[in-house]
């Protein structure tokens, strides 16, 4: 396994190092929010959408497709003055279901250092900040990005932000609260990976904080490469009223969490209509045998793995290039993905091959115009527990203006 994730990387790496350097003259890829708090108007708005169409296909089963207005999403950024500047986005997911995604206070202390603080994205890997629908090819978002890196992760924090233009490099480092693993109820596990815990700033409770960052260069035009980090605990209600002398509730309390260590690794290559992207997350999971333990139901052990690793590798070329008359964009695409929530696994644990899983989607992304696109593809996925495929076909529509 650890020579097929070298592999991937060593491909990747191969390719920006050999290719050309493109004409492109915006090599900095920015996220809605970098994106509107750039400016002089006191008031923006802004917003982006997607609308999905999920069919399974089976030769001997009839499913129903499924349609749904997946989320969209109300981008508001204000700037009170040259320094100080305010930026929140507010989402309706699957029609009644809403949330506050992003909502933070940003301090502009010189041309280097920004204070931030409020609702955060963790800024793990490409699409936990990049989500918005006409910057990702394929309906859906990749797997890995959601069991891996529980797109969209975002958490209460504060920290700084900013960018050194001489050395091409951004960066960004926050202190928030973490994943919640014990709330009455286990909230991590091996089918579903961290997703369960995230807070999403909703009466978010905070045990222990946790430390994120990430270290970005774009010193090439059209090469973007990221180097993110996690670390920390994950946050119990059991220390919420404890005696601090009770060593009893003390010990049930540390069962009931976990560490985590999450690095990951991104890059993203653009040359004359040739699109690459490439993604490694690798999670480890400390205290684990404890915490499967406690939270486990009926004598049987909870099966949250003690590392978590997924990457995919990714190729599009937009094919009406050659054509100057022709404004839109139309990229075939294609995406290999693998990901296991029980990459390693304590001996307690029944290894789960369920849990690892390969996915390749291919499809064709249609940019009408800039910030409106028509996507299809098919996604192929296989567990490793068995030879069958199961087949997708998906299609969508997505807006950001």
């Amino acid at each position: 396994m650890i020579r097929r994730f070298a592999l991937a990387g060593f491909l990747i790496i191969n390719a920006v190092l050999t290719a050309q350097i493109p004409d492109s003259s915006d090599n900095i890829y920015n996220n809605s929010a970098d994106k509107m708090l750039t400016g002089d108007r006191k008031l923006t708005i802004g917003g982006y959408g997607e609308v999905h169409y999920n069919q399974p296909v089976n030769s001997d089963i009839r499913n129903n497709g499924v349609l749904d207005v997946h989320r969209m999403v109300m981008l508001f950024g204000y700037t009170f003055n040259s320094r100080t500047q305010f930026f929140t986005e507010l989402e309706f997911e699957h029609v009644s279901e809403v949330y506050v995604e992003q909502a933070f206070l940003q301090y502009k202390i010189n041309s280097f250092i920004k204070l931030r603080g409020g609702l955060l994205l963790i800024p793990m890997g490409i699409i936990n900040e990049f989500h918005e629908p006409v910057t990702f090819n394929g309906v859906e978002r990749p797997l890995i990005d959601t069991y891996i890196v529980p797109t969209t992760w975002r958490e209460i924090g504060i920290g700084l932000v900013g960018s050194y233009l001489d050395a091409s490099l951004k960066y960004q480092l926050y202190v928030v609260n973490g994943f919640k693993s014990y709330d009455g109820t286990a909230r991590l596990n091996g089918k579903n990976g961290l997703r369960g815990g995230r807070q999403r700033g909703a009466e978010s409770f905070m045990s222990y904080p946790n430390l994120t960052g990430k270290l970005e260069y774009f010193g090439i035009r059209g090469l973007n490469i990221g180097l993110s980090g996690y670390y920390g605990k994950t946050q119990s209600t059991l220390y919420d009223g404890m005696n601090k002398d009770d060593a009893v509730m003390r010990s049930l309390a540390d069962s009931s969490v976990v560490g985590i260590a999450m690095a990951g690794l991104d890059i993203r290559y653009s040359i004359k209509g040739l699109q690459l992207k490439g993604q490694y997350y690798y999670s480890g999971i400390s205290n684990t045998i404890r915490y499967n333990e406690f939270t486990g139901e009926n004598e049987k052990p909870n099966d949250l793995g003690k590392a978590l690793a997924g990457f995919y590798v990714e190729a599009g070329y937009n094919i009406f290039r050659p054509a100057i008359k022709i404004k839109s964009k139309l990229i075939p695409f294609v995406r290999y993905e693998y990901l296991d929530t029980h990459h390693s696994v304590d001996k307690n644990i029944v290894l789960n091959k369920n849990y690892e899983q390969s996915i390749i989607t291919t499809g064709l992304t249609l940019e009408i115009t800039r910030g409106a696109v028509v996507k299809a593809d098919m996604q192929f996925s296989k567990p490793a527990s068995t030879d069958k495929l199961t087949k997708v076909f998906n299609a969508g529509i997505g807006i950001m203006f």
